[in-house]
């Protein structure tokens, strides 16, 4: 495609009032820009967990059947009956899917500040990136640096904003440790090579030894396994040691939070001077971010009564803050893109290949270690 297309392929997901997701490419006109508009042919935008939600919602994917033709796709799935009340927003409307990406600025608009863009490689944020050409604000492109390709930058925002705004709420809150679980992910590497950078004491909770042997390899000091015999006794000694007091929870169902702040109490309690029937009187934080198990979460109300479990989202943390510490935080993930911050992914894959079942069947798992993008671009 040329920059002088007038439509382009975007990927969608629909929900249908009869219990059925249906995913399919459409062809869709490229608006012209505005002013302060600024017109991306995308090159690069990844599958988070995020992403997952909107593209597939509740729909039981084991169900997935494939129809049309190799260049335009349609996958179908049973959305179960029961799942359907939290889908009601949604219902019979087609919706754009992906959070964040990269690619060329190929048209601009008539301010400077979009002319200035022309030909530049920018990240990009606002939804709707799983498409060939995406129309935005200049306010929603960051410049990327000369050599960094979009792949590169393809994930300057949800993850590496995400891990800094964990620290960052961490400062803000008075704690001076953090726990994270689900800890081997893309995210958790760059949380861990902040706090590693930052001198910030970090506890990580992964599920399995090669999870484990991931953060072992980049420096992380604290790893404890979920799934061993030990795994409460190893997180207390590791909350003694670090004095961690906030965690971030990407499972969030089951038993994993109630067991954080438990042996945040025990910890504590190891060196309280003065017993309380009450519990020890230093507050214990878990946010829970992410959905892994869609369980409900379960609280064994073990740990006194100086605790708080909430949620919490990158952008509604974003908007916060002012917006010059939020251009701080964005400015570092550009300066240490290629390391502290940079993305690895198993599999490059174009719109039509996104929609093939054996792709959808790896990268639906939100396994550790199974990261896509998509190239939307991409011939195939």
């Amino acid at each position: 495609m040329s920059s002088d297309s007038k439509t382009g392929l975007q990927l969608r997901s629909l929900i249908r009032k009869s219990g059925e997701l249906e995913i399919s490419l459409a062809e869709v006109a490229i608006p012209e820009p505005s002013a302060d508009e600024v017109v991306v042919r995308v090159e690069a935008s990844p599958i988070n967990p995020s992403d997952l939600g909107l593209l597939v919602g509740a729909a039981d994917m084991s169900t997935a059947k494939a129809s049309g033709t190799k260049d335009a796709p349609v996958i179908t799935a049973h959305v179960p009956e029961a799942a359907m009340k939290a889908m009601a927003g949604r219902l019979d409307e087609s919706m754009p899917v992906g959070n964040e990406g990269a690619g060329v600025v190929v048209k601009t608009g008539s301010s400077d500040s979009a002319k200035a863009l022309m030909g530049r490689t920018v990240a990009m944020i606002g939804g709707a990136m799983y498409a060939q050409y995406r129309c935005l604000k200049v306010s929603e492109c960051l410049p990327l640096p000369a050599g960094i390709t979009p792949a590169e930058g393809a994930s300057c925002f949800v993850n590496p904003l995400t891990a800094l705004g964990m620290v960052e709420t961490m400062r803000r809150e008075g704690h001076k440790a953090l726990v994270h679980t689900a800890a081997a992910s893309n995210l958790g590497q760059m949380l861990n090579k902040i706090c590693l950078k930052d001198g910030i004491g970090l506890v990580n909770i992964v599920r399995s030894p090669e999870q484990a042997n991931i953060l072992r390899k980049i420096g992380a000091k604290h790893v404890v396994d979920s799934t061993t015999p030990a795994f409460m006794e190893d997180l207390t000694s590791a909350l003694v040691e670090t004095g961690a007091t906030l965690a971030f929870d990407a499972i969030g169902g089951g038993k994993l939070a109630g067991q954080i702040l438990t042996c945040m109490e025990i910890a504590v309690n190891k060196t309280a001077k003065v017993y309380s029937r009450y519990g020890s009187s230093v507050h214990k934080q878990v946010y829970i971010y992410g959905s892994l198990d869609p369980r409900p979460v379960e609280l064994n109300r073990a740990f006194g009564m100086a605790w708080g479990v909430g949620g919490w989202l990158l952008f509604p943390f974003l908007q916060k803050i002012a917006p010059a510490e939020g251009a701080k935080l964005r400015q570092r993930v550009v300066d240490e893109l290629k390391t502290t911050f940079a993305s690895h992914y198993t599999q490059v894959v174009s719109l039509q290949e996104a929609l093939q079942l054996s792709n959808i069947a790896v990268y639906g798992k939100r396994a550790t270690g199974e990261k896509y993008l998509i190239n939307p671009n991409k011939g195939g």
